[in-house]
């Protein structure tokens, strides 16, 4: 199938009139959202802690993380975003797709809403 890209909007938590457009590839594989640090830098953005990550090469590292709105498919919430390397691509993490209510369609590799449970 495929990379699944789309576009978004990410925005600054404390004043959403700072944002910029990113193309996010889906990662249904990563649990976080990687937004390149500079991107998040232009828009105020500031780490508010730090967290763990295995990379998908094995190795583990440290990444500062932060919290922002996150548009796709004109739904938007508030989510927790890893401040990435200027070089990695922006990824859309599995967290912050349940969070939108979103899931990959296999068949047509577009985004489409999830049938949420409440149990």
């Amino acid at each position: 199938m495929g990379y699944v890209r789309v576009k978004g909007v990410i925005s600054n938590i404390m004043d959403r009139s700072k944002c910029a457009e990113v193309e996010f590839v889906v990662d249904t594989d990563a649990m976080g959202t990687v937004v390149p640090g500079g991107i998040l830098q232009k828009l105020d953005m500031k780490p508010t802690g730090e967290a763990r990550f295995k990379l998908a090469n094995g190795q583990v590292s440290n990444f500062p993380i932060g919290d922002a709105y996150i548009e796709v498919e004109e739904i938007t919430r508030a989510t927790t975003v890893i401040f990435g390397s200027e070089d990695a691509p922006a990824l859309l993490g599995v967290t912050t797709l349940e969070q939108l209510g979103l899931e990959v369609d296999r068949v047509t590799g577009k985004l489409k809403p999830m049938e949420l449970m409440l149990l």
